[in-house]
Formats: structure tokens, C-alpha cells, sequence
């Protein structure tokens, strides 16, 4: 009993301290989603530093394949506790995030778990592979097996999938792409490098080193955790990270594999292939994070991410439109902080109309120059007239559907106090722009329970 207790009293400080540090970080959505005039970012604190040792969560390890498949007709065996449940995309989707870290605790996901149960919230973003680069959930694969639970994660997270989707929770799993130091270090020739020192790693200004957008081994690495995150039981797969690096010492980059290209047609490229091998050869719901200014930029903001480059290839995007990611001045705002309304209806107002267009000024791998056909005056009046073909300055480009837009919205303090009011005008903001599926981004996975809804949303059904 005297040992019991002091496991209680341990696990509350624990809990208080980790609390404590993470309300104490500078606080950012999906993807640190930053501008250069703020020079700040997701990562200015490490939970998973105030996690115990053996942190990770040891319930239920399972066994799999190397590749993550399972016997054949297991899929959905509600018989086969171990085996995974997948729930289609609920409609809305009303999401929380939780970290690589929390899902290793099971007390502390236990809470967020019975806060999706108790309100309008249906689905939940866990962290599969963060910022570290590590990987959050056991595997056998040998591209994988190195960087799985190297510092946070979930032994059990088959299982703890698989209760959730028993609670009709739609799960998805969360991909830190090119932010990743755990590989570049391991694969320097890949690696953002510096231009200053050829074959050295670039870094930003947290230290972190990204992986060139164009290196081909990377995809195919990328590819296998997401197919292996599907085997473990998630529904959707959700890329972050998805772009060049934005911050550090940006002259001093090289790209050893984009080397010239230009950079939305490299990232393109990287779309398209997540695209047809995950959408078209496995059939798995794919979502892509974007910086909330691409719903109105008129440039790839030296990133590479462009809206209509990224809509054809993925079922959802989720443009993080966190009112303190907007510069002074945005809409007229001296402080975008003071309206979070105005700069989340503004900015997907904006991105609603750029996707149901069917003409675009940004030039793609798919869409094609929007031609007239214009009188050409003739030299003489003894000259036949002729006519030729001029482009319009668009391009041609499907319309596609404003529900495959499900936004971040800031629930973390930073540049203000995010409260109940400042949360639920966010949301409010969404509805009034026409749109019904929202995401909500803290990373210290506290949430503003006041802000959301009592009543349960309708469960999505296990097939």
C-alpha cells in the first residue's frame, strides 16, 4: 500500500510538472507552422524531457510482420482484440491533437480520450512520428525498427487504437515528413545541406535538420511508416512538415537533390507520389497540413507549399490558421490576435474561393494554360485576317469541393489569451465561411473544454 501511494504521489507530479512546462513553452500548431518576422516554433520545449524513465506504454505489445500485414481475414475480426477496426471519415470531423509523448502515458491520454467521449469532439491526431524524428509505435520493419520508441511513444498502440475505435473515435495519424534530425543525421547525403561547407548538415535555429524534399530514398521511407501506421489501426494518415525549411540560415542552404527545381514543383512531385500509392493503390484517406497563409498568399512563401498545388492529390487539407501566425497588419489588424474571427473566416473565405475555382494563376504539373482565340491585325489591307491562340495569365484547373478543407485552430496562448471566447469564435469563424470540419492544435494537449459543445457528435460505424 505504501508503495502504491508513492506511485500516485509521483505520477501527480509528474503530471503537474509536465503541465507546467509545457503551458510554460512557446506554444504553436501543426507543422510549427512560423513566419520568419516571428522566429519561433513548436519544439522550445521537450515532454517527453519530463517523462519518467520507461515512460513508454507497456500495455498489451503485440507481434506483426515486418511489413505490418496480418493473417489473412483478420482485418476486422471483432473477435481478435488485436486486430485493427477502421472507421470511415465521420462528417464533420471535429479533431484534438495528442503528442508522441501523451500517448505513451496512458493516465494522460485517458483524459483526452474521455474529453472526446464528453463533447462534440470525434476523432483524435496522434503523433506517430514528431519533430525528433522518432517513431512512435513498436515495428519490425527494418527501415523503421531503429527509430521506433527511441524516447515517446505507445507499445500498446494497436490496442489502444482499436478501444478508441470501439468508442467510434476516428483516428489519424500524424507524420512529421521533412523535419526529421533522427534520419538526416543518419543520411547526411539527403540531408538540407549548407552551402558554406558542402556535405554538412544545415540545421535551423532550433537545431534541427531537415531532409531535401526531392530525395527519393526518403519517400520510399516515408511511405512504409505510413502504410505501417494503417497496419497498426489508423483510419487516415496525415502529413505535417510537408515543405522546405523557413527559418535559420536560409542563404546558406544547398539542395542536393532539388538542386534547381523549382520548389513548388518539387514538393508537387512529392504530392503526387503519396497520392497514387497511398489514395490510388491502398485506398487510405491522406490529409496534408499547409501554412494558414496559403489560403491567401499569391506565392509558395519560399517553402514551396501553393493551395491548388496540393489540392489534387490528397482528400483533406488543413491549413493552420492560428490568428498569431498572421503578421501586424494582416486585414488591417495591428494585432491579428485581437480578432481570431475575422482572420480565420477571412482566410478560408479566401480558400474556398481558390479551390472552387476552375481557373488559377499558379501553373502546376496538371493544370493547363486558359487560351483565347484573338483577331490578328493584318500588316495590309490587302493581308488576310488571322486569328491566334494568347494565354489569359490562368490556367485551367478543376473545381474542387470546399469540404475537403478542415482547418487547425489555435487553442494555445501565444501573442494573447486563447480562452473559451477567442477558441469558440474560431470555430464559429469556420461554420460562417461554410465549412464544418475543424481540427483543434495545443501542444501542450490541454484543451479548452468550455469552448466545445456538450453533446456528443454522431459516431462513425466500425467496418
Amino acid at each position: 500500500m505504501a508503495t502504491r501511494t508513492k506511485n500516485r504521489r509521483r505520477a501527480r507530479r509528474f503530471t503537474a510538472l509536465w503541465y507546467a512546462a509545457a503551458a510554460g513553452g512557446i506554444a504553436v500548431g501543426a507543422s510549427g507552422a512560423f513566419f520568419g518576422w516571428f522566429g519561433w516554433s513548436n519544439a522550445t520545449y521537450t515532454p517527453e524531457a519530463f517523462l519518467p524513465q520507461g515512460s513508454l506504454s507497456q500495455q498489451g505489445t503485440t507481434t506483426e510482420r515486418a511489413d505490418g500485414t496480418h493473417a489473412p481475414g483478420n482485418a476486422n475480426s471483432l473477435e481478435d482484440p488485436t486486430s485493427p477496426l477502421y472507421l470511415p471519415t465521420p462528417e464533420p470531423v471535429r479533431a484534438i491533437y495528442m503528442s508522441q509523448c501523451v500517448v505513451g502515458s496512458p493516465e494522460l491520454r485517458d483524459k483526452l480520450v474521455r474529453l472526446v467521449a464528453a463533447t462534440e469532439l470525434n476523432a483524435i491526431v496522434i503523433d506517430v512520428k514528431d519533430y525528433t524524428g522518432t517513431i512512435g509505435f513498436p515495428t519490425e520493419h527494418p527501415l523503421l525498427k531503429e527509430a521506433a520508441l527511441r524516447r515517446c511513444g505507445a507499445r500498446d498502440m494497436r490496442l489502444f487504437l482499436r478501444s478508441l475505435k470501439e468508442k467510434r473515435i476516428y483516428t489519424i495519424a500524424r507524420i512529421t515528413v521533412f523535419q526529421d534530425p533522427w534520419y538526416a543525421e543518419r543520411h547526411p547525403d539527403q540531408a538540407v545541406q549548407r552551402k558554406s561547407k558542402p556535405g554538412t548538415i544545415w540545421r535551423d535555429r532550433k537545431g534541427l535538420a531537415f531532409v531535401d524534399v526531392s530525395a527519393r530514398p526518403f519517400w520510399e521511407y516515408i511511405l512504409t511508416l505510413a502504410r505501417q501506421a494503417r497496419a497498426v489501426g489508423f483510419d487516415e494518415i496525415n502529413f505535417d512538415y510537408i515543405r522546405f525549411p523557413s527559418d535559420g540560415p536560409m542563404d546558406d542552404i544547398a539542395l542536393p537533390w532539388t538542386k534547381e527545381t523549382p520548389k513548388p514543383e518539387a514538393l508537387e512531385r512529392f504530392f503526387a507520389f503519396l497520392d497514387r500509392e497511398l489514395r490510388k493503390k491502398d485506398g487510405v484517406p491522406i490529409s496534408a497540413d499547409l501554412f494558414g497563409m496559403t489560403t491567401t498568399a499569391l506565392n509558395d512563401l519560399n517553402i514551396g507549399q501553393v493551395l491548388e498545388r496540393a489540392a489534387p492529390y490528397f482528400d483533406y487539407l488543413a491549413p493552420m490558421v492560428y490568428p498569431s501566425h498572421y503578421p501586424p497588419g494582416f486585414i488591417g489588424l495591428s494585432n491579428p490576435n485581437s480578432d481570431p474571427y475575422r482572420v480565420v473566416f477571412h482566410s478560408l473565405s479566401q480558400a474556398i474561393e481558390r479551390l472552387e475555382a476552375t481557373s488559377s494563376p499558379f501553373q502546376t504539373l496538371q493544370h493547363e494554360p486558359r487560351l483565347m482565340r484573338t483577331r490578328v491585325v493584318p500588316a495590309s489591307s490587302s493581308s488576310p485576317t488571322t486569328t491566334q491562340q494568347v494565354w489569359m495569365g490562368r490556367y485551367r484547373k478543376p473545381s474542387y469541393p470546399r469540404s475537403m478543407l478542415r482547418p487547425w485552430l489555435q487553442d494555445f496562448d501565444y501573442g494573447g489569451t486563447y480562452g473559451p471566447k477567442e477558441v469558440r469564435a474560431q470555430i464559429q469563424a469556420v461554420y460562417d465561411a461554410g465549412l464544418s470540419s475543424w481540427m483543434l492544435w495545443s501542444p501542450s494537449n490541454r484543451y479548452t473544454r468550455k469552448a466545445l459543445r456538450v453533446e456528443p457528435s454522431e459516431p462513425s460505424q466500425p467496418r
